[in-house]
């Protein structure tokens, strides 16, 4: 399989993994197992966001890319894939910690909902 052909799919990976962290919260409200998947993923990516860390599935992608004879790029997968989609402008790093902040409280919102449903915590 082509370098190239796995950069793409990673991509798609780290994507998805993006918008689980995003809404994965909504689907612990339908399936509330699906918070021992969603709990540690929403933790890294809140991790990722507010340490203004790099995802290393950005340097797999890159990587990849490279032995695939493209270049790769710098910065991270958000300032690559998902900035673009949404400003038009260049990502700073307060912007970044406001995509961390939204991924926190979103998400915390959904799981206090889920914990107040259940029934041994209403007295």
């Amino acid at each position: 399989m082509s370098y190239i052909v796995l950069a793409d799919m990673t991509v798609l990976v780290h994507a998805s993994f993006v918008l689980f962290v995003l809404a994965g919260g909504f689907g612990v409200l339908r399936w509330p197992h699906l918070a021992w998947f969603h709990l540690p993923a929403a933790v890294w990516g809140v991790m990722i966001e507010l340490g203004g860390w790099v995802c290393p599935l950005t340097y797999l992608e890159n990587r990849l890319r490279r032995l695939g004879g493209e270049a790769g790029y710098g910065g991270t997968f958000i300032e690559r894939y998902l900035e673009p989609l949404l400003y038009p402008l260049g990502l700073t790093r307060n912007l970044q910690f406001v995509f961390g902040l939204v991924a926190l409280f979103v998400n915390l919102a959904i799981y206090v909902s889920l914990w107040r449903r259940h029934p041994r915590n209403r007295r």
